[in-house]
């Protein structure tokens, strides 16, 4: 066999692999032909396939050859001498530069066995080099994050193959603008911030923030409800970039001292677009910037996507199908209110109803369906759309947010009046919802004739199925938490872990919903002008389940975990 082939480099490792009996020596033969098919080493093919995890070869490495371990989980990236090494090798061959002591690089590598990447290394370093053992998906993450926070920090940024993007043309009053302005005539900061936006998509991120500061400027992503940095560029860097993005968002560049709306549409492929919300905000030094990247695809799963327990899909569904009649959604905002209306209205939307909604904005577009954008400088705003609403024949109306009387008011009247109504309010759970109606000035008599259900909604992290682990708590503790003595028995819980394919042990969000149909009961004690705490006993007594009741059968089904749910819910 060729001294230069990957086997070759990799034949202690996947040797010891063997003698533990982690892989059997008879599907060598395969496993090496497989690796050269795919131009990459046997160990790393091994690793894909998922034959031996990572850790165990750390373990075996650690072992075979006598080398120190280290779990790249507890390093600071900003702190690892970086510029010791060039990009492309770091890339080429797998490798981090974790530490410098005298003339000696410590770096990190997952295959000990891989003397090209050693000579390599001393070749260009011209220093002695020590190997630190590290698991291997851990490298590859972690050498990922070190490159994007590099790239953030030189001139010349990698032009990444993002021609899948398509930018819409900026409007004719930014044409001179866009000429004369040296800030975004900067190829670079073009090509950044296309990545930037690639990259959000690809973490599955649902806002970006720019952020200038006095001493440092810093770009967050925030995925599955929870911020990360995951860039640093030079503060220089700021008003380019945050000019450049105006520009896209067709916003005016000059204008620095007031808040701007826009938005940015992309093309990823052929049927797939994504829209980015676009705001800007002054601050002290300089404009921040925030973009919420709306998917019409998660408005679209249907309703099983959504985390409902059958019976409250049941009496969702049930409440969406009736020809008339108010719907609330409730939850403080990013609670995936706006998703579940999306879903409602995806299920409604056929050719025999006539539906249209008024929303501030438009967050995802759905073919079929009559969407108004708020504009109150114009004189558009949600009382006087839904006024012309009710002069156009519609049978399904979707009112982004009720925020004063007057459109509650046309709301309740609409649903009276034989159309099905759909809206948002920010309360905390769906007993207040009612109290926060009578607030507004709605009769109580009004409520009980227009309501028919009422859902409050929150958005928890499910945890990776890739890397859950187990947990076992103490009863005393579960039952603090709001299990019941019965339910204790079959429970098995989970912990997050973390792991290559997920944040921190959590990958996606589910909702957790508190679904209340307005029963006769309820009615009786809303006409009595009773208080949230008494229509919260008559949930319990009609078995409806509360926030907290719900999340904790996410906990049961091992979807997420009680420190997860602690963290959305009160105990």
């Amino acid at each position: 066999m060729n001294s230069q082939t990957a086997p070759k480099i990799t034949f202690g490792l996947i040797k010891s692999l063997i003698n533990k009996g982690f892989i059997d020596e008879t599907d060598t033969p395969e496993l090496i032909s497989q690796a050269k098919k795919e131009k990459i080493s046997v160990l790393s093919y091994i690793l894909s396939r998922q034959l031996v995890d990572n850790y165990s070869v750390a373990m075996i490495a650690v072992e075979e050859f006598g080398l120190p371990f280290l779990d790249l989980d507890v390093i600071e990236i900003q702190q690892l001498p970086l510029s010791e090494l060039t990009d492309s090798l770091i890339r080429e061959h797998q490798v981090l530069p974790l530490f410098k002591r005298n003339n000696t690089l410590f770096i990190a590598l997952s295959d000990p066995t891989n003397s090209h990447t050693l000579n390599q290394i001393k070749f260009h370093t011209r220093q002695q080099t020590e190997i630190i053992i590290v698991e291997d998906n851990k490298l590859n993450t972690t050498i990922q994050l070190c490159l994007d926070a590099q790239e953030t920090t030189i001139a010349d940024i990698l032009d990444e193959n993002i021609s899948i993007i398509e930018e819409e043309e900026p409007l004719p009053t930014q044409q001179n603008q866009i000429e004369n302005s040296s800030e975004i005539d900067d190829a670079p900061i073009v090509r950044f911030v296309k990545k930037i936006l690639v990259d959000a998509i690809k973490k599955g991120a649902s806002d970006i923030h720019v952020e200038p500061y006095e001493h440092f400027f810093r770009i967050r992503f925030r995925a599955d409800g929870i911020l990360q940095e995951i860039a640093t560029p030079p503060s220089n860097m700021a008003n380019r970039m945050i000019s450049r993005i105006k520009v896209m968002a067709k916003m005016d560049i000059a204008v620095r001292r007031i808040p701007q709306d826009g938005r940015i549409k992309i093309k990823l492929s052929k049927d797939k677009l994504i829209d980015f919300r676009v705001n800007t905000c002054p601050t002290l030094y300089g404009e921040k910037v925030v973009l919420r990247i709306l998917d019409p695809s998660s408005a679209t799963l249907g309703i099983e996507a959504l985390g409902f327990e059958s019976n409250q899909m049941k009496s969702f569904m049930n409440a969406i199908n009736q020809p008339y009649g108010l719907i609330l959604i409730t939850g403080p905002t990013g609670s995936g209110k706006t998703v579940t209306l999306y879903t409602a209205l995806n299920i409604l939307n056929s050719p025999q109803l006539n539906i249209s909604t008024a929303e501030d904005p438009v967050e995802i577009t759905l073919p079929g369906i009559n969407q108004v954008t708020m504009n109150t400088k114009a004189g558009v705003n949600f009382s006087t759309t839904l006024r012309a609403f009710l002069r156009q024949d519609p049978d399904v109306i979707m009112v982004g947010e009720i925020r004063d009387q007057e459109t509650a008011e046309i709301a309740v009247k609409a649903a009276q009046t034989g159309h099905l109504v759909l809206s948002t309010l920010h309360t905390n759970d769906a007993p207040q919802t009612l109290n926060r109606l009578i607030q507004m000035g709605i009769p109580p008599y009004n409520i009980i004739s227009s309501i028919q259900l009422i859902v409050a909604q929150r958005l928890v992290r499910k945890l990776c199925n890739h890397c859950k682990q187990k947990e076992k708590l103490p009863n005393k503790i579960l039952l603090d938490a709001g299990f019941n003595q019965e339910s204790l028995k079959n429970i098995t819980l989970f912990t997050p872990q973390g792991c290559e394919h997920c944040h921190n042990g959590y990958l996606g969000r589910i909702g957790i919903y508190q679904v209340m149909p307005i029963s006769d009961a309820m009615q009786q004690l809303i006409l009595s002008n009773c208080d949230s705490n008494q229509l919260e006993t008559q949930c319990q007594s009609e078995n409806i389940l509360n926030l907290r009741q719900s999340a904790l059968k996410k906990v049961s089904a091992g979807i997420t975990s009680l420190e997860e749910i602690n963290r959305i819910t009160r105990g």
